[in-house]
Parts: structure tokens; sequence; C-alpha cells
């Protein structure tokens, strides 16, 4: 070799050595067969099962969405949706909403993750592919991993692309989990090597057409939902305004879900989306239709909150809002920013009873949209309420808003709340504008009740329920930033519980559904949440309302620990009595139990939970010495729910609250239960310092049958012979060796090699035990420490 090459050799791998930056390695390319991949067919499945799992919801990281091809065009953002620093709104990002094409989208600054960033090469160098070669080139998992609050870079071009990894080693895709197999990662880069092409279009028209028995049922709905005249117009804005979250599922075609939109065209024409912030904004146009559109992207749990319809709902809807007279002649009302924001001005005209009665039907869809709707990330909503409670409802015929209606219309402008504008100035971000108003209500309302109930109301007040399905009790379960509802009296008998009335129910609704902008500015956020809290109170009092008089300052003050003012007050809340006869010392388990066995029982089947109820004054029995009968087992897992397990502070510390459970039975079968956290919070009445309120020598465990929640943070697998051992590693673990072993004997690590194969296994169960309900399962929280 002649002197001047092997010296010029040596002068170039000098001076690559003096740049201190880490390139990403080349793409180890597979070459590229002449098989087409099929979208749908081959790549969905995999990004279905191993990518929506974080990337599916506001909180994806870098806004990267791929429950469908769009999502998947669309690409990345390295804008925020949730910025709690935020001091002006930002525009929206909906998929399908807010843009409607590729083009549209890299005009809000998305940008590919598809793209090949080489394309000299023979070999696909897009983020996708690179990020998945990173993970397959270093599979191990060291660490923690916290995609919620880990920072992002979120690359969009090569220079980047290298930072990423140079930063963040061990932090390919997918984030924090097991690499792809070696077939799911050549399907990919073949896909992507051909172009990364999404659906035919006779695909598309497939998956986004309703089927031929839905198309009937649909028409029967949009003909009710665009009927010309004013009666018609102001229910179908009002369904349409707590709809437009819904996933609606037509009975003739179960597997089938549609969203409610407002659309510039009318059917058979493809439909045009109004794309309004919120749904009570102007439309923009004075002509407009309500449409069906079919959900076409993966079913994520998170946020699929199913409403069926059929013909006898259909025929409900028009007994309860077309039937009945109306307290107004049936008028349009236009959509004015302060009139639309307010529903009790806005549908004044429409009877308060037939309002109510539409939210009781539907109240356990209503609640779930406070849990799973805008707020999908969860502390904004949820750090105002305790871990667990229990929740009832007025019955319209003593609500007294549907009683006397000219009360609402008097007390408009004190029901106002702060969801008028996404943009408050940040000078009212701390604002006691609501709060006062809120003051001025809650005191007028006070006043009513207690001049037309002077004694108080007994069981009566309390709705049972019309029909067997119905939920006339909820429980509520906080995982600390998810949340889920059930029916029924689940769990340990909670600290607290709420009543709830009509403008209560109405207000949260419009709060934290309707009227929370995830886009809106610190202002509005923070006034949204500080409005909870008189929301939160209000259903409290409501609650106290039927205890005797003397337990309802002491009680009310045990939620409220540390709080000042109100530790600090001497007044019993409320003047009336109540109509109930006590007999013990424990007045809110009392209540429960006349309400639960004497009022709803018959009618609905709603009864206690038997492995985590117990009476107010009774505490959980000690654990077995030795496991011989089910009794055993039983009175085992019903010893677990006492407070103060060392194991609880443990993994609470590392933001695990929810785990669910495979316990394998004796002849192969299989049972699934969730093991839910309830911790203790001294009192949940203030945005800060929540770390400070919490006390973890009172948390306890309730032990629920199914599947629980849409963010497992842990995922365990014990046989049933092995129950004894885990029950003493739940009730006894300390820290040491031997239980930290344990832990790693149950629990399933995010860096375990078998972690997609155990999450395959749980996501196919919910399935099956739910059709209907489940969803896929969101691994952003998932115990964030790996071993």
């Amino acid at each position: 070799m002649p002197y001047r090459l092997i010296f010029l050799i040596f002068i170039a791998l000098l001076l690559s050595s003096c740049d201190n930056k880490t390139k990403a390695k080349p793409v180890k390319t597979i070459l590229m067969n002449q098989k087409k991949v099929d979208y749908l067919k081959e790549v969905k499945p995999i990004l279905d099962k191993r990518c929506v799992s974080c990337h599916s919801c506001y909180n994806s990281p870098c806004q990267s969405k791929f429950s469908s091809f769009e999502g998947v065009d669309r690409g990345g953002s390295k804008d925020l949706v949730y910025d709690a620093t935020r001091l002006l709104a930002t525009d929206a990002t909906r998929l399908f909403i807010d843009a409607q094409n590729t083009q549209e989208w890299r005009k809000k600054d998305f940008y590919s993750l598809t793209d090949d960033l080489d394309p000299s090469t023979y070999q696909n160098d897009s983020i996708m592919m690179q990020l998945l070669s990173d993970k397959r080139d270093n599979p191990q998992i060291i660490g923690e991993y916290d995609p919620e609050h880990d920072t992002l870079i979120c690359p969009k071009d090569q220079d980047e692309m290298d930072k990423y990894l140079r930063k963040k080693p061990n932090h390919g895709m997918p984030y924090g989990f097991p690499a792809l197999k070696r077939k799911e990662f050549e399907t990919i880069n073949q896909w992507l090597l051909q172009g990364a092409k999404g659906p035919t279009v006779q695909q598309q028209n497939k998956i986004t057409s309703p089927s031929k028995q839905t198309s009937i049922e649909i028409g029967k709905w949009e003909t009710f939902f665009n009927a010309p005249d004013a009666k018609h117009a102001m229910t179908a804005r009002y369904l349409y305004e707590h709809y437009f979250l819904a996933h609606i599922n037509f009975k003739s075609s179960p597997k089938e879900f549609y969203e409610l939109v407002r659309s510039t065209t009318p059917s058979p024409q493809p439909i045009e989306v109004i794309p309004t912030l919120r749904p009570f904004d102007d439309p923009g146009t004075e002509k407009f239709y309500y449409r069906f559109r079919r959900i076409h992207s993966t079913i994520v749990h998170k946020t699929h909150m199913v409403v069926e319809f059929d013909d006898t709902e259909l025929a409900r809807t028009k007994k309860l809002f077309i039937t009945p007279k109306w307290h107004q002649k049936p008028h349009r009302v236009g959509y004015e920013s302060k009139l639309s924001a307010n529903p009790f001005v806005a549908f004044a005209q429409i009877p308060v009873q037939s309002r109510y009665q539409f939210l009781l039907n539907h109240n356990h869809y209503i609640v779930m949209t406070f849990i799973r709707g805008p707020v999908c990330r969860g502390q904004m909503a949820l750090n105002v309420i305790h871990d667990h409670f229990w929740v009832m409802f007025q019955d319209p015929q003593y609500d007294l808003s549907v009683k006397k209606p000219n009360f609402l219309q008097e007390q408009s402008d004190n029901l106002r709340m702060p969801i008028e504008s996404s943009m408050l100035s940040v000078w009212q971000t701390f604002s006691d504008a609501y709060r006062n108003k809120y003051r001025d209500y809650f005191k007028a309302k006070q006043e009513l009740y207690d001049k037309t109930y002077p004694q108080g109301l007994g069981l009566e007040g309390i709705w049972k329920g019309n029909k067997a399905e119905d939920a006339p009790l909820l429980t509520i379960y906080r995982h600390f930033d998810s949340a889920s509802v059930h029916r029924g009296v689940i769990g340990e008998l909670p600290r607290t519980m709420w009543v709830i009335d009509y403008p209560q129910l109405e207000r949260i609704y419009y709060s934290l559904v309707a009227g929370y902008d995830v886009y809106g500015n610190i202002s509005h956020q923070t006034n949204v949440r500080r409005y909870m809290d008189f929301l939160r109170m209000e259903g409290e009092a409501n609650f106290l309302s039927y205890l005797p008089k003397k337990y309802r300052l002491p009680l009310f003050k045990s939620w409220y620990i540390g709080d000042k003012k109100i530790e600090e007050k001497t007044d019993h809340l409320l003047d009336r009595g109540t109509k109930i006869s006590y007999r013990t010392p424990y007045p809110k388990g009392e209540f429960i139990e006349k309400v639960v066995k004497k009022h709803i029982l018959k009618s609905t089947g709603i009864a206690f939970d038997s492995t985590n109820y117990y009476k107010e004054g009774e505490h959980p029995p000690r654990m077995p010495k030795t496991f011989r009968t089910y009794k055993d087992f039983e009175q085992g897992a019903r010893s677990l729910t006492a407070a103060g397990m060392g194991f609880v502070k443990y993994i609470t510390d590392y933001g695990a609250n929810l785990f669910h459970l495979r316990i394998i039975l004796p002849k192969g079968e299989n049972r699934v239960s969730t093991l839910v956290i309830n911790r203790w919070h001294d009192n949940v009445n203030s945005l800060f310092g929540e770390e400070s309120r919490l006390n973890s020598s009172k948390d306890t465990i309730d032990i629920i049958k199914g599947s629980v929640g849409s963010y497992p943070n842990l995922f365990a697998i014990v046989h049933y012979k092995d129950l004894p051992d885990f029950f003493h590693l739940i009730a006894n673990f300390d820290g040491s060796e031997p239980y930290l072993e344990k832990i790693e004997k149950y629990f399933i690590s995010r860096a375990d090699p078998k972690f997609w194969e155990t999450f395959d296994w749980f996501q196919a169960h919910f399935e099956h035990a739910d059709p209907l309900g489940a969803g896929l399962y969101d691994l952003n929280r998932y115990y964030r420490k790996s071993w």
C-alpha cells in the first residue's frame, strides 16, 4: 500500500477520533424481499401489542399516537400537551379533529417518525427504526423508566437522534421494556423500507364504514338528532354536550364503536367535522348536522367510555325530553361564550327533571368521564379527591333544584364556572371570584333546604334506582395519578362519602369534562382545580346532612387534618336535622348499612364486598398461622386489608398503586384479582404539598375480583400453593434481602424476558372477561424500577 494512502487513512482516523459526538450506529438492514407488507394485517397488530400501550392519548410521549395509521403518519411533536406552567393557551392538536392530512400536521410542527433520514442508503434510517434498532442492539433495561416524567428530547432529525442515543443509553423502543421479537422487528423494517404505506382505499373504507345493520340504527338516531324543530334541536344540543366523549355502541353490532360529532355535511355525504375546542363552543355556522363517525383507532381502556344505543334507549330519550311540557316555549339559544358555558342558562327551558334523570340513567358513564376524559394524565382532576369513597345521588323527588326550578334561574350567575375561557388572565390564577359566587350559592341552597326540610330527610332522599341495572351507588378509587369508577359498594368502609344532587353533578361534568381544556393556560386549569375543592365539599356536606348534628363537624374535620381554617370551625355546618334514627356511635357506618340493606339491595342487588368490607368499629382478622382450608385462605386475604403494611410503603415509593394478580388454581384454571392501594391523605384541600399530607402507616389494600383500572403498575403471578408465602410477603415486608427476593419471585419486572408474554395474557383475559368494556391497558405508569 502506498505510503501516501496510509498517511491519508491515518489522518482520517485521527480526525474522526477528535469528534466527541457519538453518532448513531447504522441500522443493520435486513434485505428487502419482494413480499408487500400489509399494514392492517401485519404491522398494526405489532403496533397495537407493543407500542399503543404507551402511545395513544394526550399523555403519549412526543404526542406520537400509534393507535391508527393517521396517528403514525402524523408523527411526533416537541410541544407538551400537559404543561402546568403554560402562561398562554396553545393550539389544540387532537387527531382527526384539528388537522386532516399530513401536510396540515406538518404546518403544526409535527415531524415524521417513519421517513428515512438518509435516503442515499439502502436501509431505513427513520426515527422509528433507529429507536427499535437501538433497543435490539442494547436490550439491557437498567435503572428507572418513567416516560410521563422523564425529560423527553423527541428527536426530529439525525443530529437530535444522535444526541438522544448519547444522552439516554438503553432507552430505545419499546421504552423501558423488552425488545421486539425478531419476526416483529423484520416486519416493521420491511414495511418502513417499502415506504410505510397505510391501508388501501378498500381497507380504509371497510374499517371506517358502518355495517349494514348499524347503518339502519344510525339512520334512526340521526333523524332524531337532526329534526328541525326547536325542541329536538335543543335536546340534541344537550345530549351532544354530554355524549361527545362517548364510545357509542349500537347493540346490533357489538364490536363497532362510534363517536357523535357535529358536521357541516348531512348524511350520506362524508363527514366534515366542525373542530370546536369544546362541545358548547359556537359551531360557526347556522346549519350543521349531528353525525355518527365510526372509531377505527385501537380501543384503549383509558378513553373507552361505552354508551349503548338501541330502540329502547331512543324511546326513553324521547320520553324524557320530547314528551314533557317544557319550562318555556321551546326555542333555539345562541352560543355566546358565557351563556353556553353555563348549562343552567343555556338549557333553562328543558325540564330540570328531564336533565337530572338523564344524568342518573347514565351516571356511571357521566362519572367515568371525570376520570377518563380530557384529564387523562390524572393529577389535575385527582389530587382533589381521596383515594377511595362511595357516591350516592339525591332522589329527584327530594332534590329542590328539581322541585323548585326557579331556584336555579335565580342562582344562575352564582352557578357560573371557570370554563368560560381557556385563557383566563394570569392575575386571575388565584382569584376568589368563582369561590365567592359558589359560597353565595351554597348559602342560598342550605337556607332553602333548611326551610323546606327543617327535620331533614330520611332514606327516601337517596335515589335507589328505577330498574335493576341502575347504579345508585358508585365506588371511586383514585390510583394516585389515575382513577376508576365501579358500580356498587366495593372495598373497605371509606373515610368519606358523597351525596350528589343535580346542580353538583352538572357542574362537575362541565368543569372537568365539557369545559376543561388541556391546552388551556395555567390560570384556567388552576381555577378548575380550585373549583373542584368546593364541589367535593358540597358532596360531603350533602352526605353529612343525613347524619346527626353532633357528629357532622367532627367527621368533617377528620377529612381535613392540618387545614387550619377547617380545624378552627365551631358550627355544625348545617342547621336542619335528619329523619334517620341512629342506635350506635358509628353513624357513618350505620347510615350506609341502612342505605344498602334496607333501601337499595332489593331493587338493584348491590351488596357489600365480602372480602374488604367491615362494619365501622370492626377490624380485619389476623393472618392465619396455617393454611389448610378455603376459609384460611379467605381469612388470609381479609387480613391483608389492615392498615400499615410495610410492602405498601416500599411499592408506592416507586409510583405503584395498582397490581394485577393472576392466581393459578389447582386444575390449571386462573383467577384474576387486583390489589388496590388506598393511600391516606390528611386532606386533599390544596394544589401543593401533597407528599407532606400522605401517611403510609395508614395506607390500606383492597383486593378486588377482576381487573381494575387502566394503568396496571405491576403484574404478579402466584400459584395457589404459594399464596401463604405471598400473603406473608405483603403482610410482613421489611425491605430485607429475603423479602426483595420474594418480590422478584412473584412480581413481573419491566426487564423480565417474559414481560410481553405476561402482558398479553392479562390483556387477553381482560378482553374475554369484558368484551364490551375492555380496551388496551396503558403501560406508561408501570413500576418504574427494573430488576
